[in-house]
């Protein structure tokens, strides 16, 4: 494992609970990691450790080959921006982003200068003299993101950075923060709970399940290529059908066989779990080959095309066509589409 940032085997409990459990994973230098996963899954706590704020039970944390593991969180030069921004309200934006270069005894005259470069950088000249509590929610985030940078930190250290921007704010600073971070070439892990942001932000995404790495990869690889059942109902959306499998078919419990990738290892002729995704389906005739019959149950307009849910013998599925194609109650049969992604199939789940 090798890699600009190094994290090696991270375990961490507090009490007697596991909070991660062996985290690996690297990142390269100027790279975009996202730390995604649901609420206790481990990601703030990784986040935490990377910057000495937690201490570790056990594992490495190497930068540019030094380990750091043992450094307290100022010696490592890394810069933090947190959750809720911790600005210090009293302040003015440019008092704010001078913070962290006065407590290095940093010469005023370059202190004066480099206060000026980052606000120039986050679109805030001018705004030096404003007391923080007189910015908007993006003036303030983009403070916070200033203050960090000025002390010139090797890797950069995002805990939920958008989560308490407006909807409409959220995506146009994600833009922005995207354009930034990329202009700046420094390493980045981001917490997010939400998948369009790490998928937007993230050049490689790793997914986080109860304190363990489920898969780490580019948001292609997770969403086309899922490693285990957790990661393909995670991201995006799925429908899980009750199979057997017999390579390379998955027959369907009370359904058809259909032609399916191996997610993960299957004994064969064992239970397992069968992942749709709503675009790898398609309606067809009653007497089509392979076809799952059931009834409409939902329709979710979402434009040219609606989100159909299917009441099947096997369970519910959801089918991604075209809007006009059917109503609540019709009788359908489904098949897998040949322009989609394959159906997936993982070892039963308890």
């Amino acid at each position: 494992m090798t890699g600009f940032l190094e994290l090696d085997s991270l375990e961490k409990r507090f009490g007697d609970l596991p909070v991660t459990r062996g985290v690996s994973l690297t990142a390269q230098k100027g790279e975009i990691v996202a730390l995604l996963g649901p609420s206790g899954s481990g990601k703030t706590t990784i986040l935490r450790l990377t910057a000495g704020f937690e201490s570790l039970d056990a594992g490495r944390i190497v930068v540019e080959g030094e380990d750091v593991t043992g450094l307290a969180p100022e010696r490592r030069r890394f810069g933090m921006v947190f959750q809720h921004y911790a600005l210090f309200p009293h302040m003015t934006a440019g008092e704010n982003v001078a913070f962290g270069l006065e407590s290095q005894g940093a010469p005023r005259d370059m202190i004066a200068k480099r206060v000026a470069e980052m606000l120039a950088a986050t679109g805030l000249s001018g705004l030096e003299k404003r007391k923080v509590t007189q910015l908007s929610g993006g003036q303030q985030q983009r403070v916070a993101l200033a203050r960090a940078l000025a002390p010139s930190p090797r890797v950069l250290l995002l805990d939920e950075p958008l989560s308490n921007l407006d909807p409409s704010l959220r995506e146009k600073t994600r833009r922005e923060l995207k354009r930034f971070i990329g202009r700046i070439g420094i390493t980045t892990l981001f917490v997010t709970h939400e998948q369009e942001e790490a998928f937007a932000l993230g050049d490689r995404v790793a997914l986080l399940n109860a304190g363990r790495l489920e898969q780490i990869g580019t948001p292609e690889d997770l969403y086309e290529r899922p490693a285990t059942r957790f990661v393909a109902t995670f991201i995006g959306r799925s429908s899980v059908l009750p199979a057997y499998w017999r390579k390379p078919e998955a027959r369907i419990v009370g359904g058809p066989a259909w032609t399916a990738v191996e997610g993960a290892p299957v004994p064969d002729g064992a239970e397992a779990d069968l992942v749709v995704r709503p675009e790898g389906l398609a309606f067809a005739g009653t007497s089509a080959a392979g076809a799952l019959e059931g009834t409409i149950s939902e329709r979710r307009f979402a434009g040219l095309a609606a989100y159909f849910g299917v009441a099947t013998a096997a369970g519910e599925i959801e089918v991604l066509a075209p809007a006009a194609a059917h109503r609540e109650g019709d009788r359908v049969a489904v098949v897998p589409s040949a322009a989609g992604p394959a159906p997936r199939v993982f070892p039963r789940s308890a």
